[in-house]
């Protein structure tokens, strides 16, 4: 079961534990508990939520759920302790196909309630109205459906190791509302812990601190612990459980796995600890505890998910030369940016993506150096330019706050906020901007965030005058469409070898003999730029003259997949039904899909028999996208 040397299996052995010992237990006796303000400003209106906090809010949320692999649920008690208004007899809870059968106060008194039945709310589910009286403890009794949107449970078949199955959850944006019950918004932050069942030999961990051993239950189950004493938003609660073994990477630093993967990511991971350090030198303490990580099965849909002190990632990502390690520091500077300031509504869910990326940026160049940080900045700044030709440089879309739903991956929260805040930076001054966002992060931790609020701190604590509030352009970058005319455009010799070799490429076929020693930036940037029409006979020399096929990095045979089909390049079909059987990153799956789609008689076919076949594999979040691909015209 376990594919590792025994020399791993010695160092395993010795370390298992280190996560749960390096890291203090929660004193769950003490009722005092961090309660973070909510916003009541018009920008700061949720309207993804049902819930009413301004009247009557949760403050902390106690989970007691059995994992049930064999019926795909999870079921059991959610404990709320809530705060309300004087006068606010109810409270109203966010529910997607919850099974709720009784809720009670905290002395067992049934307490009435009712979810409420409402037309087309689709994602946004139904709201669960409860009569308070004078109960400030709530218990509800419930089990999450066996489609929640938010969980992916796992056959051993679709796992590493083959003999287990897994299960994790995802709960970015309104998802966790399918499996918990509670108040879904990311302005509504709340404590929590956890007790949480599951069937031998299987690990669970959280987005919490776990609490000690786990306790043998005697009926072949384990019970496992978890707390997260700081108020968190909620779609940050997270779980796993399958078969994983951890390895430190450093005193607060390490990575759970399969067994299987586990060497390939403790490798890949090894400078996480040098990047926490660099993160903290640059904008203040990590406030978390530990920094661990999880490398799940190949189905979970994104390339990483911040969850406090337990970062979700993509086996994807493992290239084995750290080359995609950015993705590291993108979901460790969300413990700054995201888990300790979080966006109020998703509509500025730049506040997360957008100075996460630049500090992401920062990370990198501070671990790996200037060259490689400005490549990466530069393909950036190439996703802005493709974005906006493709949806116009005025669509309301492509100002960074928006009213509309948020949209996970998208070139604008991501890299046009990265690029704001860079360009803040050329001007005013490296020194001055890093001392502006630290008080920013100091000054607003553990609470809610709008970009207003944003707008209004820069004023005051960073411009100095309005000769540079005018240079600065702040309200044009946050709330207008387009890229305003100040943007610090990345420095072109970035990528000068690379833009050099695309145009003699372009010209006359002439192939890069350097290839294989540049960057993956390099290498991805080369893909990305070279003429998208190519007959079958000049895809199968750059093929066999760069080993496309055949490369170990993620990033770039999408890359190449994604030209060669565009192409109706026959010899990729193959290839590209093995890599969509095997990874569900939505990154990945999506654009393959839709490449196949727009190829019409030829790829369409082939994108049905595909999707027929990989469809179940894929999480809900995938399933979605590629399901709007495929009913498209």
């Amino acid at each position: 079961m376990r594919s590792i040397t025994l020399a791993t299996i010695l160092a395993l052995s010795a370390t298992a534990c280190t996560t749960m010992e390096a890291a203090p237990l929660v004193d769950t006796a003490n009722p005092a508990r961090m309660v973070s303000p909510i916003l009541t400003s018009p920008e700061a209106q949720d309207t993804q939520t049902w819930a009413e906090p301004e009247r009557a809010r949760v403050t902390h949320v106690a989970l007691d759920l059995d994992l049930d692999f064999e019926t795909r649920r999870v079921g059991g008690t959610g404990m709320l302790e809530v705060v309300a208004e004087p006068g606010a007899d109810t409270i109203v809870l966010d529910t997607n196909g919850l099974e709720i059968a009784r809720v009670t106060d905290g002395n067992g008194r049934e307490l009435p309630w009712e979810i409420e039945s409402m037309e087309e709310s689709g994602a946004k589910g139904e709201p669960l109205r409860i009569t308070l009286g004078d109960a400030r403890t709530i218990r509800i009794d419930y089990r999450a459906p066996a489609a929640a949107s938010a969980l992916q449970w796992l056959s051993p078949e679709q796992t590493e190791g083959g003999v287990h199955p897994f299960l994790f959850s995802q709960g970015q944006a309104i998802l966790n509302r399918t499996w918990i019950p509670t108040q879904d918004s990311p302005g509504i932050r709340q404590t929590w812990e956890a007790r949480i069942t599951a069937p031998e030999p299987l690990d669970v961990v959280m987005s919490g601190v776990r609490q000690g051993k786990p306790e043998d239950l005697g009926d072949g189950r384990r019970a496992f612990r978890f707390v997260m004493d700081k108020p968190v938003p909620p779609y940050l609660i997270a779980i796993a459980a399958g078969d994983i073994d951890f390895a430190p990477i450093g005193p607060r630093t390490g990575v759970w796995a399969e067994p299987a993967t586990l060497p390939r990511a403790r490798a890949e991971v090894g400078d996480t600890e040098e990047m926490v350090e660099a993160a903290e030198a640059l904008y203040g303490e990590y406030r978390w505890g530990r920094y661990d990580m999880i490398v799940l099965p190949p189905a979970f849909p994104y390339g990483g998910m911040e969850n406090p002190v337990m970062t979700f990632l993509t086996p994807t990502f493992i290239a084995g030369d750290r080359s995609n390690n950015g993705l590291i520091a993108h979901e460790l500077a969300h413990s700054w940016s995201g888990n300790l300031v979080t966006n109020a509504v998703w509509g500025d869910s730049w506040l997360n993506e957008g100075v996460t990326t630049y500090f992401e940026n920062r990370i990198m160049e501070a671990v790996y150096g200037e060259k490689r940080a400005e490549q990466e900045a530069a393909l950036m700044y190439a996703n802005i330019l493709e974005t906006l030709d493709e949806v116009g440089r005025d669509a309301p879309g492509t100002a960074l706050s928006t009213d509309g739903e948020y949209q996970l991956g998208s070139a604008i929260a991501y890299e046009k906020g990265a690029f704001f805040l860079m360009t803040v930076e050329s001007i005013v001054g490296r020194e001055r901007f890093d001392a502006w966002l630290r008080q920013w992060f100091d000054n607003h931790a553990f609470q809610p965030a709008t970009s207003e609020m944003f707008y209004e701190d820069m004023l005051a604590n960073l411009v100095r005058d309005d000769a540079e509030a005018e240079r600065l352009m702040l309200r044009e970058w946050i709330f207008e469409p387009g890229l305003p005319a100040n943007v610090a455009e990345p420095d072109p010799a970035a990528f000068a070898a690379v833009d050099a070799a695309v145009a003699a490429y372009s010209a006359n076929g002439a192939i890069p003999t350097g290839y294989a020693d540049w960057t993956s930036a390099e290498r991805q940037r080369f893909l990305d730029n070279i003429p998208k029409e190519r007959t079958a006979a000049q895809l199968a020399a750059l093929n066999e003259a760069l080993g496309l096929a055949s490369t170990g990095n993620n990033e770039e045979l999408f890359l190449w997949l994604e030209l060669a089909l565009a192409n109706r390049y026959e010899p990729a079909v193959p290839q590209a039904q093995e890599f969509l059987a095997r990874v569900g990153r939505a990154k990945f799956v999506r654009p393959l899909f839709a490449t196949l789609w727009g190829e019409g008689e030829w790829g369409r076919p082939i994108a049905q028999r595909i999707y027929a076949d990989t469809r179940a594999t894929y999480h809900s979040v995938t399933q979605a996208g590629v399901d709007r691909v495929l009913a498209s015209d």
